[in-house]
């Protein structure tokens, strides 16, 4: 099968896009297949085998010159000058500049795919590619209305829920697109109630394909930091619960020697940094970031608990992640996290999204229990183990393309 994999950006270490992608191209080639990766800035860290061609973007989100000046002496084209006003005016554009960049290159190389399938982009644009003759797929992690739900409920004022209505723009093509795709991938049975809810789309239309961890994530070989939380999440995104961790470390702080590793870059004078000056833990809050695959995982076994505390999660990798480590965990009842993790107390303690008092009191019961946090550590390695691996992933996720590739064939027969 040849497979044109599609992504407006990739970060390969910061949120879910680039470890997806990195880590299903790779097994689909390992599978037998041919994966070429259609990509904007930034561009993602990728296997042997798997192709890349750059998508160039005028990368208005480059750090650490965020949100950079691009004056039209650098445009090249009319889809530049909209990513720039669009960004100008407080939008967010690049699933739909990406969008007429890419399908401007599979329209010269239909011929060299037997299907695409698209990470998240959802354009209008996209759909283009029905009528290049091709079958189209597309991954939907999680419906993005959620995130624009919960930042608009932290917006303090009108100017900024003005702001996040703005930002959030690129939410009705989403929808649009999304029922009008053939076919949806979805890494859990929570992300497609939500999906099928907030876009509307044809439950028959959505499939599931769990994601996975690689074998690289394994238990530490000596011993764990006492005292040491740790948590790896998007610092200043409100839908990822970091406010309710530090309140509940702060309540923490005050009966015990605790640190708090946060795998995160938080915007410097931010709502993070505001926040722990304002609770007084600056002293035992670390951040890390721009660390190697090995380092990482070093450090999520050096915890002696870790935290999920996210109002919301499509997936979460993360916790598949701290799982495979044996690191026990105290998570949120959000999303599919009480999916991924199984029933309450088999290898991590679920609690209300958004409650810091419930949080802090798990948080101090684990600490208090060691038995427990080993018996929780070695019941979530022995569940990840069993069910989310990435070659598991990708053979789903063939499935899935096969069974489009054959109705699209079978539609284009009949008409």
């Amino acid at each position: 099968m040849r497979i044109a994999l599609l992504s407006y950006r990739s970060k390969p270490h910061v949120g879910g896009q680039g470890i997806y992608l990195r880590h299903l191209s790779r097994e689909l080639v390992a599978l037998g297949h041919e994966v070429e990766l259609f990509s904007g800035q930034p561009y993602p860290e990728l296997d042997e085998g798997v192709t890349l061609t750059k998508v160039p973007s005028l990368d208005l989100y480059r750090n650490p010159n965020s949100i950079r000046a691009t004056w039209p002496r650098g445009w090249r084209d009319l889809t530049d000058a909209q990513e720039w006003l669009i960004q100008a005016s407080g939008g967010f554009p690049e699933p739909r500049t990406f969008s007429q960049r890419v399908m401007k290159l599979l329209a010269r190389r239909a011929g060299d795919f037997d299907v695409v399938l698209d990470n998240q982009t959802l354009d209008p644009a996209l759909l283009g590619v029905l009528d290049l003759g091709l079958p189209l797929v597309t991954e939907i992690h999680h419906p993005i209305t959620m995130d624009r739900r919960v930042d608009l409920a932290a917006a303090r004022n009108p100017y900024r829920k003005w702001g996040v209505w703005r930002w959030y723009g690129f939410v009705k093509r989403q929808a649009k697109a999304a029922r009008r795709v053939p076919w949806v991938l979805v890494p859990s049975e929570s992300s497609r109630r939500d999906v099928v809810r907030e876009f509307g789309i044809d439950p028959a239309r959505v499939r599931v394909a769990m994601l996975g961890a690689t074998d690289g994530f394994v238990p530490p070989t000596g011993p764990r930091v006492p005292g040491r939380l740790l948590a790896m999440a998007s610092a200043d995104a409100p839908m990822k619960g970091i406010s309710t961790l530090l309140e509940a470390v702060a309540k923490l702080r005050t009966e015990r020697e605790i640190e708090l590793v946060l795998v995160t870059r938080p915007k410097e004078g931010g709502p993070t940094e505001r926040l722990i000056n304002r609770l007084g833990i600056a002293d035992i809050v670390r951040f890390v970031s721009g660390i190697s695959d090995d380092e990482l995982v070093k450090l999520m076994g050096s915890a002696e608990v870790a935290c999920v505390p996210s109002l919301y999660e499509g997936f979460s990798l993360p916790t598949v992640e701290l799982m495979s480590c044996a690191t026990p965990l105290v998570v949120s009842r959000a999303g599919a996290i009480p999916e991924v993790v199984g029933p309450d107390g088999l290898c991590a303690d679920l609690v209300t999204p958004g409650d810091a008092e419930e949080l802090a009191a798990a948080l101090r019961a684990l600490l208090d229990d060691p038995e427990r946090r080993a018996r929780y550590g070695a019941a979530g390695r022995a569940r990840a183990l069993e069910l989310f691996s990435w070659r598991a992933a990708a053979e789903r996720t063939l499935d899935v393309l096969q069974e489009a590739i054959d109705a699209f064939a079978e539609k284009k027969e009949q008409h």
